[in-house]
């Protein structure tokens, strides 16, 4: 389908703005959980899941958001997320009982799911070059919206409290839903997907017991339990993989993800989503310490989202950079250059950890990685997929991230406790070393399985696919 090109000029910015604001009303909840905790009158770990249950709504609506919007749907099934996101939005500013605000940020976790549909449209409608630009564009759009979102969600808090650090999200879903609304092309005229109803609900089940016992470490004081629901979630999946395999309108094409190079994609973002989130969840611990401890910064809220700045800048930098990195050392060498820039990044804190500007400069260069990663990320897991599947290989590529993340996440918290000494509250320096050089492993491993990939570099025809 042939696009105009004055329309073409404003499509790209479009997509890229929606997919921020989907990126910041993600994060909003990071910031908030400590007010949420003390003004709603919860638990932490209550408070908690707040930001959690974004992660589950957004990686189990993916596949289904992705194959609603495979082909004729997507502008509808874009708008459709996006009144939902506000809908969410919503339900967090008005004085509602804690449940309400709970399902207001479930829904909002739609929107980052949506992120995969709107690199469809841009895969669909724009010319092959641009194309690649904004795709690379749109998959660092959360590391971007990290570095806007913390610093004005914890001013908005201090200065006007809770809804109000809410409203900012309610805010930016009206706009998105504005932009797409006026800006996303009409699809050609088509039949409505069937929706697996069983793959879907089996997906979703075993998807979110997956995340459960990764997130929430708490499951794993009684071992019967963890061990069970682990063991239940992956039965689970066994299931819908052996129904998919057979089913004549899947969820997910398995046979396609099967294939060695999509395959690999999917292991290589799980192994180093888990390695990048373990490092992004130690720094950002490591300048709040509070003072009076022997080690880090003692930033207040605002402070320590303004430190994350760094982080969003280098991000968005290497989206720009990563299509002629791409050009000069190939998809496989610009991943691994991107994780090196991670490893980096890791050794810097280990080394620098006493200057604040040292550890700066490694939240910087982490935020390169990060954008860097997710930027090449659609080149090798969309070569050679139909079009009629982006959507779909994304949505699953993104519930990979979404899982590596939360690893990476719980395995932070993990080191961490077992690196603070009996009777005390902090771990030590030690503790945050060691922690950070947990994160090398991870990473070398996430290169070598796209490294050795040997398939032959998609040709220009296959290129102009994506």
């Amino acid at each position: 389908m042939s696009v105009p090109v004055r329309h073409d000029e404003r499509l790209s910015p479009a997509l890229v703005c929606t997919a921020l604001a989907g990126a910041v009303i993600g994060s909003v909840g990071a910031p908030l959980i400590t007010p949420v905790a003390t003004g709603m009158h919860v638990s932490l770990d209550a408070a908690q899941w707040t930001l959690t249950v974004t992660l589950f709504s957004g990686a189990i609506a993916g596949p289904v958001l992705g194959r609603l919007g495979s082909g004729p749907y997507r502008r509808a099934t874009i708008l459709g997320t996006l009144a939902l996101v506000m809908t969410g939005g919503l339900l967090t500013v008005l004085p509602l009982p804690y449940a309400a605000l709970l399902i207001g940020r479930g829904m909002q976790g739609l929107g980052v799911a949506a992120g995969a549909l709107l690199m469809s449209v841009a895969r669909a409608h724009l010319p092959p070059e641009r194309a690649t630009s904004t795709i690379a564009a749109l998959s660092v759009a959360s590391t971007v919206g990290i570095g806007v979102g913390y610093p004005v969600v914890s001013l908005l808090d201090q200065l006007a409290g809770l809804r109000v650090a809410y409203g900012f999200g309610f805010l930016l879903s009206a706009v998105a839903l504005v932009i797409a609304w006026r800006f996303l092309p009409a699809e050609a005229p088509g039949e409505l997907p069937r929706i697996d109803v069983p793959g879907t609900l089996l997906l979703a089940l075993g998807t979110l017991g997956i995340l459960l016992v990764i997130a929430e470490p708490s499951i794993w004081t009684t071992a019967w339990l963890g061990s069970g629901v682990l063991a239940g979630s992956v039965a689970v999946l066994a299931v819908w993989a052996f129904i998919e395999l057979r089913t004549t309108a899947p969820l997910v094409n398995l046979r396609l993800l099967g294939q060695g190079g999509i395959l690999r994609a999917n292991l290589a973002i799980l192994v180093a989503g888990a390695g990048l989130y373990l490092l992004f969840s130690l720094f950002t611990r490591y300048v709040q310490t509070p003072s009076g401890a022997p080690y880090g910064f003692a930033l207040p809220g605002v402070a320590a989202g303004a430190a994350l700045i760094p982080f969003s800048l280098l991000g968005f930098v290497a989206g720009k950079a990563i299509p002629r990195l791409i050009a000069r050392l190939t998809e496989r060498w610009t991943y691994a250059f991107a994780v090196l820039i991670a490893v980096a990044s890791a050794l810097l804190f280990a080394i620098g950890n006493r200057s604040f500007l040292l550890v700066l400069a490694a939240i910087a260069l982490l935020g390169f990685a990060v954008g860097g990663v997710f930027a090449v990320m659609p080149k090798l897991v969309l070569a050679g997929v139909p079009q009629g599947e982006t959507a779909s290989v994304l949505s699953i590529n993104q519930i990979a991230r979404s899982i590596g993340m939360a690893v990476g996440s719980a395995l932070a918290g993990l080191l961490l406790a077992a690196a603070t000494p009996d009777g005390t509250l902090l771990p030590s320096r030690a503790g945050y070393l060691t922690t950070a050089l947990w994160a090398l492993p991870l990473l070398a491993v996430s290169a070598a399985i796209i490294l050795t990939n040997r398939a032959p570099r998609p040709t220009r025809a296959s290129c102009s696919r994506l």
